[in-house]
């Protein structure tokens, strides 16, 4: 869905990404691989940093928040196990990268933004690179977004303590939500939840570091 303008010079540098960074450490869903290989997550970093942009690391965005390192958002984007005919809900919209790795594979992308401005610049860029199918919300996004529930997948890309249970029950019966657990500051674990028969079936992947999740003031 992304499209620019003239030569793309940063093609090469994406597919060396996706080869070394992202294959290499094992991620084989082919949508999610394509889907790495066309976003240009240059475009979604501060222009001081472009030059780290296809590096695996994360990057800082401003306002305390950060782009995730290219491998993690490979890896949770595989781990929902994306496809055609989905929607799916992300909370901590960040910079819009993950939004719109979702966005080349899936039908609708929902995607909550507490820190306004960024949430604001954020569906600016999308809007500009085509993703029209993707949908920003400015808010707390423990609430989830209820009037469009239910989804099939859930990716948070932000540090809960525990598992929102708003978030739970806007999930789909056989969906699947990606979710970092655990105390801001420390590593945490990157947790798959699976809803079967309406409960919480939890599988532990692997230790992560991730930024905060924010709630609104007196939450």
């Amino acid at each position: 869905m992304a499209s620019l303008s003239g030569q793309d010079r940063y093609a090469e540098a994406r597919e060396n990404m996706v080869k070394y960074q992202i294959e290499a450490e094992g991620v084989r869903n082919k949508a999610t691989l394509d889907a790495m290989r066309k976003v240009p997550r240059h475009l979604f970093v501060p222009d001081a940093l472009k030059s780290m942009a296809y590096h695996d690391t994360p990057l800082p965005i401003g306002y305390d928040q950060t782009i995730s390192q290219p491998y993690m958002v490979a890896y949770m984007t595989e781990a929902i196990r994306p496809g055609a005919g989905m929607k799916v809900l992300e909370i901590g919209t960040g910079s819009g990268y993950q939004a719109a790795v979702l966005a080349e594979i899936v039908d609708d992308v929902y995607t909550i933004e507490i820190v306004e401005p960024l949430g604001k610049a954020s569906a600016a860029l999308l809007s500009r690179l085509g993703y029209s199918n993707v949908h920003v919300r400015i808010g707390d996004g423990f609430a989830g977004w209820p009037e469009k529930a239910p989804f099939d997948a859930i990716v948070v890309t932000a540090a809960a303590g525990e598992l929102p249970p708003p978030l739970f029950a806007q999930l789909k019966e056989g969906g699947r939500m990606v979710i970092p657990l655990g105390k801001p500051g420390s590593v945490q674990t990157l947790v798959l939840i699976t809803k079967i028969k309406g409960k919480a079936v939890r599988r532990s992947l692997l230790p992560v570091r991730f930024v905060p999740f924010v709630r609104e003031e007196g939450e």
